[in-house]
């Protein structure tokens, strides 16, 4: 079969070009807008279907230089880091607190599930645990970060699964979030209509306070990124002197970097303003693109075909788990009240998908209903920033405990 070789600045360029396909893609099919499917995902999985069809008729292979998508996943999660500033930790109630806890224990539970599944269905453990919290609780950003390593260790198609739970995930999410969280509001008459709201107007009132971008922040936010990567770095370093048989992703102490440096920065400036958030965040959000990008585009589909029963079937699991646990724990932890039902359609979003899918779904929701401020403030720092850690510290385990090293 005749094989096309993209070196390091093609591979670029088609990932790039790409993320601009799913962008095309998105405008014209609402549903990927609805579900919450980002554009790397879109533009990746049609080039992906392209390769599998040449593959398929034997027409052309491609091999890529994805030298730099580790660099890119690293400063993903690094700039992520920068959200755990001090202030934040202040405010943090007990209903955020115990919804930490809540994602961490539905994360472990969707990994016991499919670890403890996949020998009933056919599947080895370590291709299983791909069907878990890394794609599920973790979403496509944790697909492609931690996949690979599975694979380094010899487990075959370990990132097209992983990417095609997390796709799978987004759309659950997304779907399911909006109708479980009705129906506990109905069951247990949680909105009076009569009822007046004006914490949305209050929220609406924070929201517009727009702070235009700078490029000297913009320097700033890339430098103190750098600094917190290679913090991460020597953490790693130290880490792995003291726990030398612990297999533990890098971008884990990324984000530990992340975080150190937005808590110095801040209060050398004494500012909790002073960390150019929004600018890192864009940093973070081109580096999520083009590792997402690079990851989906390179999905071997073919690997699919002799895994689709068990693969069904263990993502049906962890969808099952996780409805059940957030309508009869998450909702009764959070106090059973309307914010708490709220929080049930967010838990469900990044549960299964992402933090897209939590804000739509709680978006859908609160139109119908009313706003609910708790939950749009809890919601996204737990999906989008602490269970990142509890979900780090979770995944190492099951694979160190399934033999991924």
């Amino acid at each position: 079969m005749p094989l096309l070789e993209l070196n390091l600045a093609k591979t670029l360029m088609l990932a790039v070009l790409l993320v601009w396909l799913g962008r095309f893609v998105r405008s014209k099919v609402t549903f990927l807008v609805n579900w919450s499917i980002p554009e790397a995902v879109v533009g990746g999985t049609l080039f992906a279907i392209l390769t599998l069809i040449l593959h398929s008729t034997g027409m052309l292979e491609f091999k890529f230089d994805t030298k730099l998508q580790s660099f890119f996943m690293y400063l993903f999660f690094t700039a992520s880091g920068f959200e755990a500033s001090a202030s934040l930790m202040k405010k943090a109630s007990g209903k955020l607190l115990i919804f930490i806890v809540l994602a961490g224990v539905l994360a472990v539970l969707q990994n016991a599930t499919v670890v403890g599944l996949s020998p009933v269905v056919g599947m080895d453990p370590k291709l299983g645990l791909m069907t878990g919290s890394i794609p599920l609780t973790g979403g496509h950003g944790n697909a492609a970060a931690y996949a690979p390593l599975a694979e380094k260790a010899g487990v075959q198609g370990a990132v097209t699964v992983a990417v095609a739970a997390a796709t799978y995930g987004l759309a659950a999410g997304s779907i399911l979030g909006g109708p479980v969280a009705t129906r506990l509001i109905k069951k247990y008459h949680l909105y009076d209509p009569n009822e007046k709201d004006t914490s949305d107007a209050e929220a609406l009132e924070e929201a517009g306070k727009v702070i235009p971008l700078d490029g000297k922040r913009f320097a700033l936010g890339c430098a103190l990124t750098l600094i917190a990567f290679g913090i991460g770095a020597f953490l790693m370093d130290l880490f792995s002197l003291v726990f030398p048989g612990v297999n533990f992703p890098i971008h884990v102490m990324g984000m530990v970097g992340g975080a150190i440096v937005r808590n110095i920065y801040d209060a050398l400036k004494k500012s909790s303003k002073a960390t150019p958030e929004k600018e890192i965040d864009i940093l973070g959000s081109v580096c999520l693109s083009m590792f997402v990008s690079m990851a989906v585009m390179t999905m071997r589909l073919w690997e699919l075909a002799a895994l689709a029963i068990p693969l069904i079937l263990l993502l049906v699991a962890g969808t099952l788990v996780t409805i059940l646990f957030t309508y009869f724990i998450t909702f009764r932890a959070l106090g059973k009240d309307y914010d708490a039902a709220v929080m049930v359609a967010g838990h469900i979003g990044f549960g299964l998908g992402a933090v897209p899918a939590s804000m739509a779904n709680m978006n859908a929701l609160t139109d119908v209903y009313r706003y609910s401020k708790l939950a749009f403030i809890i919601v996204p720092v737990v999906g989008g920033m602490f269970s990142n850690f509890t979900n780090a510290a979770n995944i190492t385990f099951f694979m160190n405990l399934v033999g991924i090293h």
